[in-house]
């Protein structure tokens, strides 16, 4: 516990001293940095830091900014705190003391409610700002430590976020025109024409901010008196800001000339998309649609990485026999292929992840999508557009002409599609597409009733993959748990999985900002159509008959493979069970 008598800021001597009395150095080491100087202006928490150290101690562990800072703060008596920018309030962040105060001392309210402002700091002994600071805000203070990079980041971006949102409130954007299709938009470059420079920031803060959490949608709801600011992470709706309703108006126009789209137009929905580069350098694409709602229009930003489709199969949560299977199906020469799943669930990346390993020199890949999610240069993509005629089914027509090896069709959502897709199997090209079913065998029972004879399904249909993404245990506090076997018992049905010794449950921690999970993985299900499957393929299809057929051919149903994920520690049968139709209601399941 510090001492009443540590005054002031923090000195890199005793942060040696006490590192080595607590034995996470050694004295050899604390003597060699202090001859090198005590680092000038920085921390002593980051000069230690850059020596890329680790602990003396068993197991060692690295002492980097964060490690050190949560060692301080036990070291000094007081709670760490890891900031999460996306728990806490922007104005309780900024409307306590001004940004040049709290930059003077490195400090960062963080969370305030009727009695208590807690304060972020990183130099625990610095109290010059405590009486000033319960003055105005006339609530007790309450001191924590966090890590001195996070404060200085976070200092930065939410004081210059409230200073713009702030200086937007009275402001609109105005129309500009951006070039073609390709143009790529680099964040936090000037103001065009008529643009407010300070919506101009919070767009790119915005942007920047959602490649930096992860988040793979962006959601702009507008309210009846604000903007509310949300994003998609590892598949579940977390709220980043509010912001005042004109302010939000004038992101949604940014973004609308960023998409080429009409922005005097709020009564009907529209598309557009815009590329970018996200803070480690990579170019970024972003599918934007709009809707009209009661309190204006809403937005939602897809952000998709083209960094994806270069994955393998097996990154993408493939096992090694899904991946042979696969890999097999794909090298076709002919024929349909089916990804079948609901939104989100990850089909169209495996689809140009399996168009970017098909894609050669020698072979030409065509695409026809509503809309194009992901520019690929390895391959020819034409985007639906019904106001021009150019529906699914003429562009499969049109592709025919224009010599293609492999066609992708972006979803079989109607009989026209699906009956040039047929066609486009037959007259021997490889055609991939998407439909929404909630197994690989009921996608047959589906063309049937788009009004494919079944002849043709039977001539033409390779194989179907179902799937659905999980979320990923987090690796840095997932605990183990015993084993519900009866639920496990029920969820591998008809087939006999062991019931394994270990399974892993959530538990929360900084780095999953307390939900347990990070990232997600896919599941699979996979059917070939073999002679014994294809055989089945009628106009009287027995569903149940084709299911059993398939298990023999060695299909693994969906919630098999989300329990053979569960068994290596992946995730947890409840999420398992969250995201695959449950087994009560599977036909498997009811025979006898």
């Amino acid at each position: 516990m510090a001492k009443p008598e540590h005054q002031g800021k923090l000195q890199l001597g005793r942060v040696l001293r006490w590192l080595v009395d607590d034995e996470l150095i050694t004295a050899k080491s604390a003597q060699a940095l202090s001859a090198g100087g005590d680092g000038g202006l920085d921390h002593p928490l980051l000069v230690v830091a850059r020596q890329n150290w680790k602990s003396a101690t068993q197991p060692p562990f690295p002492l980097n900014a964060e490690r050190l800072s949560q060692w301080l703060a036990n070291r000094v008596g007081l709670d760490y705190f890891r900031i999460d920018p996306l728990k806490l309030d922007l104005r309780s962040v900024t409307g306590v003391i001004s940004y040049a105060y709290a930059s003077r001392f490195q400090i960062l309210p963080i969370r305030a409610d009727q009695q208590t402002i807690t304060v972020a700091v990183s130099q625990p002994f610095v109290t010059d700002w405590l009486d000033t600071v319960t003055h105005v805000s006339k609530k007790k203070v309450v001191r924590v430590i966090a890590s001195p990079v996070e404060i200085s980041r976070y200092l930065e971006q939410l004081f210059k976020l409230n200073e713009s949102i702030d200086s937007a409130a009275d402001r609109r954007n105005a129309n500009s025109e951006i070039g073609n299709f390709e143009q790529l938009i680099e964040l936090g470059s000037s103001a065009r024409d008529g643009e407010d420079q300070h919506i101009v920031n919070i767009v790119d803060w915005l942007l920047q901010y959602a490649f930096d959490q992860r988040a793979s949608d962006i959601h702009l709801e507008p309210r009846r008196n604000e903007g509310l600011l949300r994003f998609r992470i590892d598949g579940v709706l977390h709220q980043v800001h509010t912001v005042p309703d004109n302010v939000m108006s004038g992101i949604l126009s940014r973004l609308k000339i960023l998409g080429r789209m009409d922005v005097s137009e709020k009564r009907r929905p529209q598309d557009g998309r815009v590329k970018t580069r996200s803070p480690g350098g990579r170019e970024v694409e972003l599918r934007a649609s709009t809707i009209p709602t009661a309190f204006g229009e809403k937005m939602v930003l897809r952000i998709f990485d083209p960094e994806t489709v270069v994955k393998g199969f097996s990154e993408l949560g493939f096992d090694k026999s899904e991946n042979n299977r696969w890999n097999e199906l794909i090298k076709n020469p002919n024929g349909i292929i089916l990804v079948s799943g609901p939104t989100g669930s990850g089909k169209t990346t495996t689809l140009y992840s399996s168009l970017k390993q098909l894609a050669k020199p020698t072979l030409n890949v065509c695409t026809i999508e509503d809309p194009i999610e992901m520019i690929e240069a390895a391959f020819n993509q034409t985007q639906v557009q019904p106001s021009a005629g150019l529906t699914f089914a003429d562009g499969v027509r049109t592709l025919m002409r224009q010599d293609p090896d492999i066609i992708m069709v972006g979803e079989i959502r109607d009989q026209e599609t699906a009956d040039v897709a047929v066609q486009a199997a037959l007259t021997g090209h490889l055609v991939l597409s998407t439909i929404h079913t909630n197994d690989a065998p009921s996608s047959l029972s589906r063309l049937m009733e788009l009004g494919v004879p079944s002849y043709l399904i039977e001539a033409t249909l390779l194989g179907v993959l179902a799937q659905r993404l999980v979320r990923t245990l987090c690796p840095h506090c997932k605990k183990e748990t015993p084993v519900d076997e009866v639920l496990w018992r029920n969820l591998v049905r008809p087939i006999k999985l062991p019931v394994p010794d270990k399974i892993f449950a959530p538990e929360g921690c900084d780095e999953c900002r307390g939900t347990g999970f990070l990232g997600r993985v896919g599941i699979y299900e996979m059917m070939m159509i073999d002679p014994e499957t294809r055989g089945l393929i009628t106009d009287t299809l027995d569903l149940r008959a084709l299911q059993k057929a398939a298990l023999t051919g060695g299909m693994v149903p969906l919630r098999v493979a989300g329990a053979r994920k569960v068994s290596a520690g992946l995730t947890t049968l409840s999420e398992v069970m969250r995201v695959v139709p449950p087994p009560q209601e599977d036909p498997l399941l009811k025979q006898n």
